[in-house]
């Protein structure tokens, strides 16, 4: 069995469209229709390396060398499926310590797991938030919303200056609290209140091994 119908079983036995492959493995969806056709059939050793953790199998068996019941690393205890993933755009740098400037700017995707409800995601720099283990140059994943429940992690815009912070409403007075004891928190009182708009609720982060 050639390695482009090994490829078009398994896609077809995990309920993958050919777009949602795509996105695992990080190429197009024609890149992976060449694949399956065998229009490409050398294909480059990292993206089988790729197609085989996002199709549960080991890249010897989709090289046709080893028997899948062998082989299948999801079949080892304690190894889950990859869950199925979406594309959520990078829009640019938020603080952790003071606010800086807002960087808007779009840098490509992340892909993360379809069952993480965000819209964009942000590279944190500074370590005013390392208390909830948000560290300098961890990605975090912002929902959009104009408010958040005290206590929860935000988003927030100040004069166009970005900051990550716990907010607290509390009457007339929004507190911006960061999470080291190095650092004094934002205190907003009255019309102070209305320069500091929330971009969205911090739902999940991603960090580097340290």
């Amino acid at each position: 069995m050639s390695i482009g119908t090994q490829i078009k079983q398994q896609r077809l036995k995990k309920g993958y469209t050919l777009e949602e492959l795509a996105k695992l493995v990080g190429t197009s969806k024609q890149t992976i229709q060449r694949y399956e056709t065998g229009v490409i059939s050398n294909i480059p050793s990292d993206k089988i390396e790729a197609l085989a953790m996002a199709l549960g199998v080991s890249p010897a068996y989709l090289m046709g060398w080893e028997d899948k019941e062998k082989t299948d690393i999801f079949s080892i205890p304690g190894i889950m499926p990859m869950p199925k993933m979406k594309r959520v755009p990078r829009l640019g740098t938020i603080a952790c310590g003071e606010p800086i400037m807002a960087e808007e700017n779009f840098e490509g995707f992340d892909n993360i797991p379809d069952f993480i409800d965000c819209d964009f995601s942000l590279t944190c720099k500074g370590d005013s938030m390392i208390n909830a283990r948000i560290y300098d140059g961890d990605l975090v994943f912002i929902k959009m919303q104009p408010k958040v429940e005290n206590g929860e992690i935000a988003a927030v815009m100040i004069d166009g200056e970005t900051t990550l912070k716990r907010v607290y409403l509390e009457d007339n007075q929004l507190i911006l609290q960061p999470e080291n004891s190095a650092y004094r928190p934002f205190v907003y009182v009255n019309e102070q209140i209305n320069d500091v708009r929330i971009l969205g609720k911090a739902v999940w982060f991603a960090s580097k091994v340290k």
